[in-house]
Order: structure tokens, then C-alpha cells, then sequence
């Protein structure tokens, strides 16, 4: 017996007849409204009575919501790997993640040749295929800076660009039967696709033992290799043999498949819509609930759960991994997993976790809290993973990554109250709030994730108008550290919500805010202005800078960014390159008259080298971004508030700047509506302070010097997203005397055991 615990999943082969060609499109979508899961198609392209396959599976996902469309199998000597790798990137990408690649070696050769195509030898082709496999992984593989180059004797790419990367692990299932085939699924593929029609007894599980017994040479489990099985029948009154009777022998042969021949996906090849229609309303979940119920007799692990030898020697020590909950073990990613790249860093940090964790609801967040509490190992708690400070990954320990919360939907019109997931990015956010003319101040970059900004401050580019992002949060459901789901608001835990607001990384896992957005008028339109101003005259062009924006309209908010200059002569004889500043400036509203107005006097502040300034939706501001992170650099961040550029400052500054200690100097416009607020009101108390400075270098140590000796003495409070100085001082420089005390005592309240701890880490009141 053999039963790989593999989650069952049900589908179609149809034909892809072009006689109607809206037919295989109608079978496709009565699959889907049969409760289906999968939806396959022959692949002959040689064939003039059928459809091309490839560009009816584009069809039929823009015209289905929830299938997975494949091949079944696509065939790859007419279809070059690197374009097919691209096309099923796309499809993925278009379709939400509902894209399976299906392939074969080849079998017709004769048409195969008279298409274009190379005759191959038996071994050539399983050749041309393996090497196949290394492009098609390669292409899709979009972290990978390098080129790639696969120098195969049958498909050679030489320095080809990689990606798109596809929207999710797209799985490559080969259609196979001869041994060199299936030890080649082994080693390099995700399943095996056979159709029960062209095997003969005990095929099978023959199949079975040499994918297992390679599996396991390989480094992998044997689960990790799907099996997958094209089938056909007729549901007839009585029994004429397998596949062919009533509904109740359907159900037991279909579930012996499973259960004692190892068969995750069944697939039946039919064309008959109301054949489909019985095997996914009747036959397909009564299967699931015979085999569910077997599995918890016999206590069959999920396939899921199961890592080979490679995957378990790069474990980590303190974590019981079979201890993962079961509700999160199917989606959890460890070190060796093809995923684990792609949720190991953040946008500019590099992380090395033992363990990630993606729950999909609230209730798994607590389950993922409670799990990661009981274990030896450090917890990062991770939105959109876009945080300079890194405090979202780790290394060796636990990150429960909250992607999987993006929701964003408008839950009062009247009170312009949206709920957000924590996992959205605020791209993302301005793009649902643009057709209502609303708009949620929230940085300057559109791949900014939700919850690290909408619990620290949120100094955005429409600030000065709005506040900060956190003076406009309502309510907040957050897993507690004991495990607890609460709401929080000023009426539900109001010291909770207090703490959120300023502290929330300290304080339980934030699954989603409410905000009240802004009005911005006719599809939020703002003036978005970038501005370069020779900086030569740092200090003046700071100081100059500053009190523009101090006495502007509260309309306009503008961050600065400046480049200290590059020091030595240049590659082609040139001298080298002053300081430079450039404005990112944002006047709320489509009054372009009095934007102008005030650009006018922003480039003033200094000799102005280039402008450019657009009426655009605050969407086009802040634009989606990539939330796939690679890491990079891990910088050393140090930041400061104060509030104004006076002199002192502004030379300070610029002393820091010409140091060469930094690479990357910005100050961004603050105050305004944030400091009408009290300053008591929120745990982020820097409620006087209009500009907040930040600088970046290589070298925390060489930073923390500068920054102490020149900085240090004219700043009051920092920023702490902005910030990676670990020193108990920072501390009291977020959060000033009276607000560190009550923080504290939240902190006892909510968090005795100091488990949110990665996050600046406040000690709870004794």
C-alpha cells in the first residue's frame, strides 16, 4: 500500500477540437462550476483538427476565476523551453497563480519532424528534457542576477535575461513511463503524469519504487514528487468494470487510488459536461471525505509536511519541526525548499530563518504565535517586508509571514473607513482608493507592506495635510502573545490601541487596520513634482529647503534626498560630481496654480538643475510594487528628528554628508496636521518636531560614531522604522519619558514574556 498523504485534487483532460471552439472553452468553465480544481488539455500541435493548446489555456484562464489550467502534456520539441518558460511565467502571473506546466519529451515523431521539429532517440529526448528543465527553472528564477547559460547539446541559452519570476511555484508534472524518465521526475521534477489507459498491472507501483528509490538518492522525500493519473469511465446503474458503474463504485475505486496507490490528482478524461458534472458535485467529495477519514485512522502525515534528507540537514537547532502546527505545516517553508528564497530576505536585508510560517487567517496567526513562543529561537513578525530596519527577518529563528493578508475594502463610504490587510502594499491601497478620489498618506514607495508603517508613524507624502498614517488608524485586530484575537479601538482595549499606534511590532501580530482615508477630489488627483538642485552649498540649500516647506501650505509635503557627491576624477577625465539634492515633493490636490507657486519657491532654494512636475492619482505617486524580496546590502541606518533645519543643524548635516560615511542621506518633511495631534495621544510621541533625518552607511560602528559626534547633539527623537542602532539608549529616543513608561505597562499587560521582542524590544514594567 502507498498513500503519500497528498492533498487530493480533482480535474479535467478535454479535448481541445476546434470544430467549436467555444466547446472545450464551455467544458473548461462547467469543470470550474462543478467544483473542480483542475483543468488539462491535450497538446498536439501537429494536429489541424485542434485548437493550439497554449493559447487556449490563455483563453480559458481569462475566462474561468478559480481553475488551475495545464497541459496535459505540453510537448516540448515544438515548443522551445526558454519561451515556454516565459509563457507559463505570464499565464501565471495574468491568471492569479493558476498555472501548472505539464510537459513531455515527445512521442509522434513523424509529425513532430513534419512540423519542424528534431527527430529524437529515445535517450536524446529524455537529454533534451532534463536540460529543458534547467532553463525553464532558470528563466523563472527572477532573484538570480546572473545570466543564465545552459549549454545542453539539444536547447542552449547563452546569457539569457531571467524571469518573470511566475506569481506562485508553478509545479512541472512530466507525463512519463520508462525508468530513465521517471528517475529524471526524481531528481528534477514535482510529479508524474501517466494515463491509466497506456499502463499495464503493476505498472504502477513499479512507477512508485523508482521515483521513490531516486527521490531518495537525490536528497528528497518521495512526497515531494506528486503522482498524478488521467482516467476515464461512464457512471452506468451497474458495474461493467473499473471506472464504470454507479456513483459508489467511482467512490471506492477512486479512493483505493489514493489510499493504496498513492494518487493525489485524478484527472478525467471526458467530454461529456454532465459526466463532469457528477464527478465534481458527487463523486469528487465523497472521495475526499472517505479518504480523509481513512487518513485520520491511520495517521497518514500530509505530503506537505514531509522534507527529504537534503531539506532536513539544513535545519535549524531549537525548532521542533514536526511540532508545526497542521494547519500551517502544508504552507510552511525551511531552509532546502524550493520557496525558501523568495521569502527569506526583506527589501534590503538578508535573512537565513529556520522556519517560515504563512498563515491565512487570524485564528493561524495565533496558532503560528503560540507555536513560535514555545520554541528556542528568535520571532519576526513580517508584513510586506519592505523594513530598512530588517526587524522582520532573522537568522535561525521564526518569521510568520503575513502576505497572505492584502485585502483592501472600503468598509464605510460615509466615514471613508477602509480595512486593510497588514500583508497589502500601499501601492497597492492607492490603486482600490483612486476611483473614489481617496488617498492614505503612506511613504514614498508603493512597495511599502501595510502593517510595519500603519503601526510605527507613517511619515508620508501627503503628511502635512493628513498626519501621520497612524493618526488615522480606527481599529486594528491583533494576535495577542498569548494567542488571543482581539479587536482593538478606542472604545475595545484602548491601551492596546494606544500602544499600536506607535509601538505595534512591541506589542501582538497586527492582521488588519482601519483607516479613514482623506478626500483628494476627482480620482485623488495631486501635482507630484522631482526636483535636482546643485548642492554644492549643502548647508544652505538645507537650511533654505526647510523654511520653505516650514511656511508652505500644508498642501505641499517634500522629502529630500542627497547625494554627498563622488569623490576623484571621473572615468572619462570629467571632474568629479558635486553633491546633488533631489525633491520628491507632492502638492495635495489638482490646484496647479498654487503648486506652482510653491515649486517656484522650492527651486529657489538652490541652483536648480532639472524639474519635472505632473498632475497625476496619488496611485501614480506611490505605485505597486514588487513584494518578492532578495535582500542586499543589509545597510546601517541611523535616524533623527528635529524641528527645523536651523543653522547648527543644516551644517550638521552636512558635515555628516561630506564625511563619506554615508551613502544615502534623506530628510523628510514631517509636522504640519501630524503635530496638531497630542502628544500623549499615540505612543509615538514626537509631536513638535517637522523634519526627521536619516542616513545610511555599510558600517554600523563607523556610522553610530559620526552620527553620536555630529548629529547626536541637534536631534530630539528618532524614527524607529529608520533605525538599526541596537543600543538600550535608542530606546528612550523613540519613545521619550512619560510615553516609555506607559508603553511599559502595556508592554506587562499584553506582553509579560517579552515575546514581540525583535522590534526595538521594550522591557515590560516590573
Amino acid at each position: 500500500m502507498t498513500d503519500y498523504g497528498h492533498d487530493l485534487v480533482f480535474g479535467t483532460f478535454l479535448t481541445p477540437t476546434n470544430r467549436d471552439p467555444q466547446q472545450p472553452v464551455r467544458l473548461a468553465q462547467a469543470s470550474e462550476a462543478a467544483g473542480l480544481d483542475l483543468v488539462t488539455f491535450q497538446d498536439h500541435p501537429y494536429q489541424p483538427g485542434f485548437l493550439d493548446t497554449w493559447t487556449l489555456l490563455s483563453w480559458v484562464a481569462a475566462q474561468t476565476e478559480r481553475v488551475t489550467v495545464a497541459g496535459n502534456v505540453l510537448n516540448l520539441p515544438l515548443r522551445p523551453p526558454a519561451v515556454l518558460a516565459r509563457a507559463v511565467a505570464s499565464l501565471d502571473l495574468l491568471s492569479g497563480g493558476r498555472s501548472a506546466l505539464g510537459l513531455g519529451a515527445g512521442g509522434f515523431w513523424d509529425p513532430i519532424v513534419a512540423m519542424g521539429g528534431t527527430r529524437l532517440s529515445p535517450g536524446e529526448s529524455v537529454d533534451a528534457l532534463d536540460e529543458a528543465l534547467d532553463i525553464i527553472r532558470g528563466i523563472w528564477d527572477g532573484r538570480e542576477r546572473r545570466a543564465l547559460r545552459v549549454d545542453g547539446a539539444h536547447h542552449r541559452v547563452s546569457g539569457a535575461k531571467r524571469g518573470p519570476e511566475p506569481a506562485h511555484d508553478v509545479p512541472i508534472w512530466l507525463g512519463a513511463l520508462k525508468p530513465r524518465m521517471l528517475r529524471l521526475i526524481a531528481r528534477k521534477a514535482d510529479g508524474w503524469l501517466p494515463s491509466l489507459a497506456y499502463l499495464e498491472d503493476g505498472d504502477l507501483q513499479r512507477g512508485h519504487a523508482i521515483i521513490d528509490e531516486a527521490a531518495q538518492e537525490a536528497g528528497r522525500h518521495p512526497a515531494e514528487i506528486r503522482r498524478l493519473l488521467n482516467v476515464q469511465g461512464a457512471v452506468t446503474a451497474q458495474p461493467r468494470g473499473f471506472l464504470q458503474g454507479p456513483v459508489e463504485q467511482w467512490v471506492d475505486e477512486l479512493a483505493a487510488l489514493a489510499l493504496t496507490d498513492g494518487i493525489g490528482t485524478i484527472i478525467l478524461a471526458a467530454d461529456d459536461p454532465s459526466l463532469i458534472d457528477v464527478y465534481g458535485q458527487e463523486i469528487a467529495p465523497a472521495v475526499r471525505e472517505v479518504v480523509a477519514r481513512e487518513r485520520g485512522t491511520s495517521g497518514t502525515a500530509p505530503a506537505a509536511t514531509q522534507r527529504g534528507a537534503r531539506a532536513i540537514a539544513l535545519r535549524r537547532p531549537g525548532i521542533d519541526y514536526a511540532a508545526v502546527p497542521p494547519s500551517l505545516a502544508a504552507t510552511a517553508v525551511e531552509p532546502g525548499d524550493r520557496a525558501y528564497d523568495g521569502v527569506r530576505h526583506n527589501y534590503l536585508r538578508s535573512g537565513a530563518p529556520g522556519l517560515v510560517l504563512r498563515p491565512r487567517d487570524a485564528e493561524q496567526v495565533a496558532e503560528a504565535v503560540r507555536f513560535a513562543r514555545s520554541q528556542d529561537v528568535p520571532l519576526g513578525v513580517r508584513s510586506g517586508g519592505h523594513g530598512i530596519s530588517g526587524r522582520s527577518t532573522n537568522d535561525g529563528g521564526i518569521v510568520v509571514d503575513l502576505g497572505a493578508f492584502d485585502q483592501v475594502e472600503v468598509v464605510d463610504e460615509a466615514t471613508r473607513r477602509v480595512r486593510v490587510g497588514v500583508g497589502a502594499t500601499w501601492g497597492r491601497v492607492a490603486e482600490v482608493l483612486a476611483p473614489r478620489g481617496w488617498a492614505i498618506s503612506s511613504g514614498d514607495s508603493g512597495g511599502v507592506g501595510v502593517g510595519g508603517l500603519a503601526t510605527a508613524g507613517g511619515v508620508g507624502l501627503l503628511g502635512r495635510i493628513y498626519g501621520l498614517t497612524i493618526d488615522h488608524v480606527v481599529a486594528a485586530e491583533v494576535v495577542t502573545a498569548d494567542g488571543r484575537v482581539v479587536r482593538a479601538s478606542a472604545d475595545e482595549h484602548p491601551d492596546l490601541f494606544w500602544g499600536l499606534r506607535g509601538a505595534g511590532g512591541n506589542l501582538g501580530a497586527v492582521t488588519w487596520v482601519e483607516i479613514e482615508a482623506m478626500p483628494l477630489g476627482d480620482q485623488g488627483a495631486v501635482v507630484f513634482s522631482q526636483m535636482t538642485l546643485d548642492a554644492t552649498d549643502v548647508a544652505g540649500v538645507l537650511e533654505r529647503w526647510g523654511a520653505v516647506v516650514e511656511s508652505a501650505p500644508r498642501e505641499l509635503t517634500s522629502f529630500l534626498i542627497l547625494s554627498p557627491g563622488r569623490r576623484g576624477r571621473l572615468a572619462d577625465g570629467s571632474e568629479d560630481q558635486g553633491p546633488v539634492a533631489q525633491l520628491m515633493t507632492v502638492w495635495a490636490g489638482d490646484d496647479t496654480d498654487a503648486a506652482v507657486e510653491q515649486l517656484e519657491r522650492l527651486a529657489g532654494t538652490g541652483p536648480l538643475l532639472g524639474h519635472q512636475a505632473y498632475l497625476l492619482p496619488y496611485a501614480g505617486v506611490v505605485q505597486a510594487g514588487e513584494k518578492h524580496h532578495s535582500g542586499g546590502g543589509d545597510p546601517a541606518v541611523r535616524s533623527g528628528l528635529v524641528a527645523h533645519l536651523d543653522t547648527a543643524t543644516a551644517r550638521a548635516f552636512e558635515k555628516l554628508a561630506l564625511s563619506g560615511e554615508a551613502y544615502f542621506l534623506q530628510v523628510r518633511a514631517t509636522g504640519g496636521a501630524g503635530n496638531d495631534v497630542e502628544e500623549g495621544a499615540t505612543a509615538y510621541a514626537h509631536r513638535h518636531q517637522n523634519f526627521l533625518l536619516s542616513a545610511m552607511s555599510s558600517a554600523q560602528d563607523r556610522l553610530d560614531a559620526v552620527w553620536d559626534a555630529v548629529m547626536a547633539p541637534h536631534t530630539d527623537g528618532l524614527y524607529l522604522s529608520f533605525d538599526t542602532d541596537t543600543r538600550p539608549e535608542r530606546l528612550t529616543d523613540a519613545f521619550p519619558g512619560p510615553t516609555l513608561t506607559r508603553l511599559r505597562q502595556v508592554k506587562r499587560d499584553w506582553d509579560p514574556d517579552n515575546v514581540f521582542r525583535a522590534n526595538f524590544p521594550v522591557p515590560p514594567a516590573e
